[in-house]
């Protein structure tokens, strides 16, 4: 097996990019909960992050030696611009975890247009990526296993926004 490196740069940006998030996340959690807020659905967080952390491990596994799809990139850059930009919007409210503050919800940036701008991002993300690799059937089997999981985590999410109201 030989290393191909633009497959090997973009497993890193991912890799560092999802650490860093978890960073952030982990931050804004704190502010967030010493603030009054409170998390809900922390009992499918754990499954959530293994589903993340596998998706990644496929993707190193199986992508580390194939070329890159130029088309595909393409669309991840545009993700890319779209995390961010939910990110800006969201800013100190941004986190991994279902976290519930009595603040009015975030209604500005992708916000005022979809409801849940980054749940589409992640589930584009997880097919496009492997799609960028070459691996079709990597794409199919996490994108069935993100569709179940945000089903629960929509639904998580929502309980608790309506509870809070």
């Amino acid at each position: 097996m030989s290393i191909s490196i633009p497959a090997l740069c973009l497993l890193i940006f991912l890799v560092v990019q999802r650490l860093g998030e978890l960073v952030l996340a982990r931050r804004n959690t704190r502010r967030l909960l010493a603030k009054g807020a409170y998390e809900a659905g922390a009992e499918h967080y754990p499954l959530m992050i293994a589903l993340h952390a596998s998706w990644l491990a496929a993707l190193v596994y199986y992508g580390i030696d194939q070329p890159v799809s130029i088309g595909w990139l393409a669309v991840f850059a545009v993700l890319q611009l779209l995390r961010a930009w939910i990110i800006l919007s969201l800013g100190g409210r941004w986190t991994t975890r279902i976290i519930v503050l009595s603040d009015p919800l975030v209604t500005k940036g992708p916000f005022a247009w979809v409801k849940h701008p980054n749940y589409l991002v992640v589930i584009a993300e997880i097919l496009t990526v492997p799609m960028i690799l070459g691996l079709p059937v990597v794409a199919a089997v996490f994108s069935a296993l993100n569709a179940a999981m945000l089903t629960i985590r929509i639904s998580a999410e929502e309980s608790a926004i309506r509870r809070y109201r």
